[in-house]
């Protein structure tokens, strides 16, 4: 059983949107585009016309760098969206369910309510620095359970998931769930990704973004990477002309070698930075806890969180609290700044160290 007839029928059955045929060298009448490019275009190229509807070079520069076959890709704007159309198109509103294990990423919760999806929840265990319960996520699954969500590293505790836990998710829900494997800090990590799973799992998806390790925030741009027939169902949901003309070009020139290889010295930069971070922060009188990170953030735990962010607001500096969940009481997520960013932190809490 192929993992795209896990989809909704209708969605099986949809026939796409029908968009103007794009034709290099003709004359192109066909689009009710203006024919004239606007006066502040400031060399942007033609912005009066539509981008690519799948823009072929990007997905053929996504492909390799993330390691996969062209047709096990698809742009999305940041993995976001990838996130909205898994849900769109795998579960049913009012009957399907998806899986997700808090505390974590809070969109997989919100695009299932708006897709009218129930919500299931699998706690990660707290008592062993938040890891994934794989045997109480399986208890959890019913027959209607159409997604499994795994953040890794996941966000806000920064944890890796092993691969072996993926696999055993994967096995034991083939041919009735999709694992869904968001790796949005996956560079941070060092840790190999499940990418290399694709091929021996067709119920494996893996959510990627350009938005942390390559500084693409800004540009809005992630991918899913699936088995093919997971993709072309994505594919028939996914708005034309998804991604912007400017977008692209500038996704293009980040994934040049040079430019890689300057995101690569970036990253080392960060990780020398959460360590520092780490060194200084334990020091602090008002820490209680720091989690083991493998992303660009830190999980710290303060003995009064409001003390502490009184402190930082009068500063103009801010961190993210998680007052809602109760498995985080206390609990901050500090992301990794520049050097002299997370000077004003440390000094704001009382505590310096030298910087490395």
């Amino acid at each position: 059983m192929t993992a795209a007839l896990l989809a909704r029928a209708e969605i099986r059955n949809l026939r796409p949107y029908e968009t103007a045929t794009q034709v290099l060298g003709n004359v192109r009448l066909n689009a009710n585009e203006a024919p004239w490019p606007p006066g502040n275009d400031g060399g942007n190229g033609e912005l009066n016309r539509y981008p690519e509807i799948r823009p072929i070079r990007l997905h053929l520069q996504l492909a390799a760098h993330y390691g996969v076959a062209a047709g096990m890709v698809l742009a999305t704007r940041g993995s976001s969206e990838a996130i909205d159309l898994l849900i769109r198109a795998f579960c049913r509103a009012g009957a399907d369910n998806v899986v997700i294990s808090p505390p974590t990423f809070g969109m997989y919760r919100v695009y299932a309510d708006i897709q009218g999806a129930q919500t299931v929840e699998a706690p990660l265990l707290a008592e062993r620095d938040f890891a994934l319960d794989v045997a109480g996520v399986l208890d959890k699954c019913t027959a209607t359970t159409k997604l499994i969500f795994v953040c890794s590293p996941n966000n806000p505790t920064g944890g890796v998931v092993p691969q072996s836990f993926i696999r055993e998710l994967a096995e034991a829900r083939k041919n009735r769930s999709l694992i869904v494997v968001d790796e949005a800090y996956a560079e941070f990590s060092e840790a190999p990704s499940v990418t290399a799973l694709l091929g021996s799992h067709e119920n494996l998806v893996v959510l990627r973004t350009l938005s942390k390790a390559l500084s693409l925030a800004g540009a809005r741009c992630g991918a899913v990477l699936a088995p093919e027939p997971v993709i072309r169902i994505l594919d028939g949901i996914l708005a034309p002309y998804a991604l912007a003309t400017p977008v692209v070009d500038c996704v293009l020139r980040t994934l040049s070698p040079e430019n890689l290889q300057a995101s690569r010295d970036i990253m080392q930069r960060i990780l020398r930075e959460r360590t520092r971070m780490r060194d200084a922060l334990l020091l602090c009188p008002e820490v209680v806890k720091i989690w083991p990170s493998r992303s660009n953030f830190l999980l710290v735990k303060f003995r009064n969180l409001s003390s502490v962010s009184a402190r930082l607001c009068d500063k103009h500096i801010l961190i993210r609290e998680f007052a809602h969940e109760a498995a985080l009481r206390n609990c901050a997520r500090i992301t990794v700044g520049k050097p002299g960013e997370n000077d004003l932190l440390l000094a704001a809490l009382g505590t310096v160290v030298e910087q490395y």
